[in-house]
């Protein structure tokens, strides 16, 4: 699978204009969060939609996503940082199934909008851990070496999350905004680690976890 952070605090430094064949200069920052979810033989997903639109739709021009080659977008929670950009994305792309959490309302434009609360497959291998708390759903993508979260904000907590995606198998790698999280010790479990947006504790978590730290920013590519 691939993850591709299109929307971010930071922008994901390179030393060349070019990376693996994806442009990557004058990518810009902004407060919120994107990326692109890309798992083999299952439509692309946009997961979040950062805050604004229209740097939205100019980081994927310069990181050479098409908006038309997205079959679904996956709303974390209805926070401006995560939700902003919806609206220009669905004006250019209309036909996409939208799925949100169960409080957030007022989406216009997809084709289906599903709403989510309870944990459920969305397709082969991408799952939702369901609405947490009543804000906030994570992602799941079961891949060979264990299941890969993919979160906003992390406002249920890392460890209720963690809880819902074990129900789906062994937690690998966690990907996405922490907010002020400072179990450190919960890491242990996971392989990897890319904390990402309103994450404090960056610092903290690269110092203790070097060999599983990964920098996020916008136009940073993982694959796992």
């Amino acid at each position: 699978m691939r993850i591709t952070i299109i929307y971010d605090n930071t922008v994901y430094p390179v030393r060349n204009a070019r990376s693996n064949g994806v442009y990557r200069e004058n990518l810009k920052s902004d407060w919120g969060f994107a990326c692109l979810v890309e798992v083999e033989n299952t439509p692309k997903i946009l997961f979040d939609t950062g805050g604004n639109g229209a740097i939205l739709l100019s980081n994927m021009e310069k990181l050479c996503i098409n908006p038309m080659s997205i079959e679904a977008v996956f709303i974390s929670h209805s926070h401006y940082d995560h939700t902003g950009g919806l609206s220009a994305f669905l004006n250019i792309n209309n036909s996409v199934d939208v799925y949100v959490p169960n409080s957030f309302r007022g989406v216009r434009g997809g084709r289906n909008v599903i709403y989510i609360t309870e944990p459920r497959q969305i397709y082969r291998n991408v799952f939702s851990t369901g609405e947490l708390s009543g804000i906030e759903q994570a992602m799941i993508v079961k891949t060979e070496k264990g299941l890969v979260v993919i979160d906003g904000c992390s406002h249920p907590g890392v460890d209720r999350i963690f809880q819902a995606a074990e129900n789906f198998g062994k937690v690998f790698a966690l990907v996405g905004g922490l907010h002020g999280f400072n179990n450190f010790k919960l890491l242990e479990k996971v392989e990897f680690i890319c904390p990402t947006h309103c994450t404090q504790h960056i610092r903290e978590i690269k110092n203790l976890y070097p060999d599983k730290f990964i920098e996020g920013g916008a136009g940073r590519i993982i694959e796992f």
